[in-house]
């Protein structure tokens, strides 16, 4: 079986798909672990730090970072019990290591931290990809350290540790992806920890994660920076006709084509083949849409926008987006439109 409910998958269903910190329970009667490390305090690593603290769901925090600009913005924003470059000293006491670092730096940050990982205590990370990641960490985990890999499915096209907040991942996603002989006592953590970060959860294999998210983020992501490639490379348009002009759709587009450059880089090339696969279906049935279109097939076109309309329907039916104007989006301080 590729997937599998974790644990309580409904329980924090809310009818509002963004929310707010009043909206996500206050703190835990007990903290669920005793020190928590994150590795990497961009959007991601910021935001869970945010939720972590307001939540209390570690007795300490201890937040790590290789830049010094990134350390000075956390200690400015009173982020974590403990700010340091040092990954080594910063996982020797914890109980639960997050990498928040792209896909493709996650091998040389296991490198650095694997003499001081605790026995007993769980690694984790927030990749888009995890069939590279298990691959990658795998090899390099000592004995006695439960690799539980996981995915938020949370996201907006700013980075960096102010770009964070509490909510990001209310009522969204979090897709578990334990390898093969994985501890279910330390799986079935990692679900309460997402959980209690206010996600819904669910586990899947690392193969089929991969194959799912390349339909569902990255292809569209793809799509989304080829497009407004080409509309900067068109001559006939200029570029301030493009800003002027912009539709809505084309500023859906340009929205996930800010996203960070890094990070997106490392899913196309650490997911490839479910990639290509992906890609190939999705120019075939491109081709097909030319075909309708260039042989004034009406019905074909309407009936391919009624099965995407209810589609969209049913995202908005499942919690994951509002009806409200402007897709749902508020401005709420920091929060920003998910990518």
């Amino acid at each position: 079986m590729w997937w599998k409910p974790c644990g309580n998958l409904w329980g924090n269903r809310l009818a509002d798909s963004r929310g707010s910190e009043s909206s996500l329970a206050g703190a835990l009667p007990e903290p669920l672990f005793a020190q928590i490390t994150l590795i990497g305090l961009g959007l991601i690593g910021s935001s869970l730090a945010r939720v972590i603290a307001m939540r209390k769901l570690a007795a300490r925090l201890v937040l790590c970072d290789a830049s010094d600009a990134v350390l000075g913005r956390l200690r400015a924003l009173k982020l974590g019990d403990e700010v340091t470059a040092d990954a080594g000293a910063a996982v020797r006491s914890a109980d639960l290591v997050i990498l928040c670092v792209p896909v493709g730096a996650s091998a040389a940050v296991m490198t650095q931290i694997a003499p001081y990982l605790s026995t007993g205590s769980i690694l984790s990370d927030v990749g888009s990809v995890k069939g590279a990641v298990v691959a990658a960490l795998a090899p390099l985990l000592p004995e006695g350290v439960h690799l539980v890999p996981a995915h938020p499915v949370a996201g907006t096209e700013y980075s960096g540790p102010d770009a964070g907040f509490a909510t990001l991942f209310h009522n969204r996603w979090c897709i578990v992806t334990p390898p093969d002989g994985a501890a279910p006592e330390a799986v079935e953590k990692v679900c309460a920890f997402w959980r209690a970060a206010g996600s819904n959860v669910e586990t899947m294999t690392p193969s089929h994660h991969d194959l799912v998210l390349a339909i569902t983020s990255h292809v569209p992501h793809l799509i989304a920076y080829n497009i407004v490639g080409t509309a900067a490379d068109m001559e006939e348009v200029t570029a301030s006709e493009v800003i002027k002009f912009s539709a809505g759709g084309f500023r859906d587009f340009t929205r996930i084509a800010a996203s960070d450059p890094t990070m997106w880089r490392d899913v196309f090339l650490y997911n490839k083949d479910a990639v290509l696969e992906m890609l190939g279906r999705f120019n075939e049935d491109l081709a097909a849409l030319q075909r309708m279109i260039r042989w004034g097939d009406g019905d074909g076109l309407f009936d391919l926008f009624t099965r995407t309309r209810a589609i969209r329907r049913s995202i908005i039916e499942q919690g994951q987006e509002t009806q409200a104007a402007d897709f749902g989006r508020q401005d709420h301080g920091q929060m920003k439109p998910e990518a």
